[in-house]
């Protein structure tokens, strides 16, 4: 993984870029950092690229990378299919290799297309003087955009800075609708930019009905359509979109009156069904290529401490934290431990129990056996939040699933002092330039709980603990794809089926702008890097395949309706209670959300981003 940034000059002047974003980008790739300038064509404009890595593949490579030709490559990826890696070998240097061999834009794409996993890139190709950029189907990587009037530049860059004032509202997400190429030439004769937008398409689709889409530029610049009608290929499948007979419909609500508790059996019980064995295997894989693509030793290194991980998960004891895990376990070694990653946000004490204060307590974060949340025989602990409980309920599980193994159930506890602290430093520049009360929720849970500093507990002994691994497991685009929003149980009993799959497809369809490039900025900025199993290409091509009846069953209660394939998965791979546990969002899981004002909406603006 990398910070990459680009400028794009028009004028012949020297420019210089905000030293913020310098930092933010160093965060990102602590390992090296490089600049290198190309002038463009008779020296009317040039192109500053910056590259910071985090060594994260083969030998480490150092960015950009310039080729014999003159290309220029900004590498943000992670090749884990579609191009053939030696252990010892960069991704980085083989897609520069690779993109070098490409004499025209259908090459460049074709190339493109047959990558898998999450990548961001800049590409300045010397034949032709063309700038190329984008971001994967998916949007897995962070690249913003901006063009700046005053100065006559243009910049793209894996993370900005937050602002104040008008120029603060110039930062947008790069679409990730395509891949994108500016004529050089062309903008030294005209003295403005031009996108040429190259899309993903299906089989069938229609390049125009693509180009609506792209109108999201920034100010002062243009897009339009290859004339060339050139067209990146999708890497998933399309969604299925039958729907059943009403028979069926009816038959599946008769269950609607059977209890969690019934349910329990009803899973526990079910047949393993040719779905949940399909799930198993593509899943499986997408694990084992983000748990063993890892930085390659040379002999004389030494490997790193056996108490020391390489993986960590963001875990709250979900069912698709837990799954993640589970799944990590079969192929992470297994002298190597695994880290946990569980945030909580201090609770105030109620005011009923203040009076037991003088009452000699349990220590504020020691395990309790209660399964209920608060309940009046608990000394009051202010990190008892409800991932909390169902994180120290799963890890029990894991730990009876592999006793062998070192799971370090890491507790990071914040405080509302120190979280004010980091939103101002650090937060409010990487959820930037989205700024809702759910961008802040969610980005500062994950970035407290990336960062992988708490404690954790051993024989009853607690210590100071900081999480060694590079590589995060996020459970982002479970919910997306099988069902497990709130919004999607509504969707379906006001529209059934039909009005439930086109939920659906719009979730996969908008995940890099609500969800991917904010999580990205977020963890990146630790030095580690987020690793998307749910999200890879062959898992999604599977799901899309599936008819949606097979993948949730929103006539049953919470807890086994949504998700009912990754929760029969779940019993199949030996996970005991988490399989039922009803989806919880990590903003009320971790009661961040309790800290703040109450009266918000998710979709409000927060003013807390705004001033810091």
């Amino acid at each position: 993984m990398c910070g990459i940034f680009c400028l794009l000059s028009l004028s012949p002047a020297q420019f210089d870029w905000d030293k913020t974003v310098y930092e933010h980008l160093k965060r990102r790739g602590p390992n090296s950092s490089k600049d290198f300038t190309v002038s463009g064509p008779n020296l009317c404009c040039q192109c500053l690229f910056s590259g910071h890595v985090l060594h994260m593949r083969g030998l480490l490579t150092a960015q950009p990378v310039q080729d014999r030709s003159g290309n220029v490559l900004l590498w943000n990826g992670e090749v884990f299919g579609g191009l053939p890696l030696t252990p010892e070998e960069n991704d980085t240097a083989v897609v520069s290799e690779r993109l070098s061999s490409c004499g025209s834009p259908s090459q460049i794409l074709s190339f493109l297309s047959t990558l898998r996993g999450p990548w961001g890139f800049v590409y300045y190709q010397k034949a032709g003087d063309f700038l190329w950029f984008g971001r994967d189907y998916f949007g897995r990587r962070s690249l913003l955009w901006k063009f700046d009037a005053e100065v006559n530049a243009l910049t793209l860059t894996s993370v900005a800075a937050h602002t104040s004032g008008p120029v603060n509202s110039a930062w947008r997400e790069v679409p990730a609708v395509g891949v994108y190429r500016i004529d050089l030439k062309a903008v030294t004769e005209t003295g403005s930019v031009t996108f040429e937008v190259y899309p993903w398409i299906h089989a069938g689709d229609d390049l125009l009905s693509t180009c609506s889409e792209t109108t999201s530029v920034p100010s002062g610049c243009t897009a339009v359509m290859n004339q060339s009608g050139l067209a990146l290929t999708a890497p998933v499948c399309r969604l299925n979109t039958s729907v059943p007979k009403s028979l069926a419909e009816t038959e599946m609500c008769s269950n609607s009156h059977l209890s969690v508790k019934d349910l329990e059996q009803l899973l526990a019980s079910k047949e393993k069904t040719d779905e949940v064995n399909g799930l198993i295997d593509v899943l499986s894989e997408a694990v084992r290529r983000r748990v063993q693509f890892l930085p390659f030793r040379i002999q004389d290194d030494s490997p790193p401490a056996d108490d020391q991980a390489t993986v960590a998960v963001l875990f709250s004891g979900g069912i698709d934290s837990m799954i993640l895990a589970a799944l990590a376990d079969c192929y992470i070694p297994a002298h190597q431990p695994i880290d946990l990653l569980n945030v909580a946000f201090k609770l105030q004490e109620p005011k009923v129990r203040k009076e037991s204060a003088k009452k000699p307590k349990k220590h504020k974060n020691k395990p309790s056996d209660s399964k209920t949340d608060g309940a009046e025989s608990q000394t009051f602990s202010p990190f008892n939040v409800p991932d909390r409980i169902t994180g120290k309920a799963g890890l029990k599980e894991l730990q009876d699933l592999n006793p062998e193994r070192k799971w370090n159930f890491v507790e990071v506890n914040v405080t509302q002092e120190e979280l004010q602290e980091m939103r101002r430093e650090h937060v409010c520049h990487l959820v930037h330039p989205l700024d809702t009360v759910l961008d802040d929720s969610i980005g500062c849970a994950v970035w407290f709980a990336a960062r992988g500093t708490g404690f954790i507990t051993q024989d009853n002994d607690q210590r100071s603990f900081t999480s060694s691994a590079k590589v995060i497991l996020t459970g982002i685009g479970a919910d997306e794809q099988l069902a497990g929003y709130s919004r999607h149980r509504v969707r379906f009993k006001t529209s059934g089926h039909a009005g439930l799959i086109q939920e659906l497809a719009m979730e996969l369809g908008r995940i890099s702008s609500r969800n991917l490039g904010r999580d990205d900025r977020v963890i990146g900025d630790h030095g580690k890097e987020a690793r998307f199993p749910y999200l890879d290409e062959d898992v999604v091509s599977y799901l899309n395949s599936l008819p949606v009846w097979e993948k949730a069953d929103l006539s049953l209660p919470r807890g086994v309706g949504e998700k009912l394939l990754l929760r029969l998965t779940a019993r199949q791979l030996g996970l005991g209670p988490s399989a039922v546990l009803p989806k919880r969002a990590m903003q009320f899981g971790s009661r961040i959300a309790k800290m703040e004002d109450g009266h918000e909406k998710a979709s409000d603006k927060c003013t807390r981003l705004l001033t810091g």
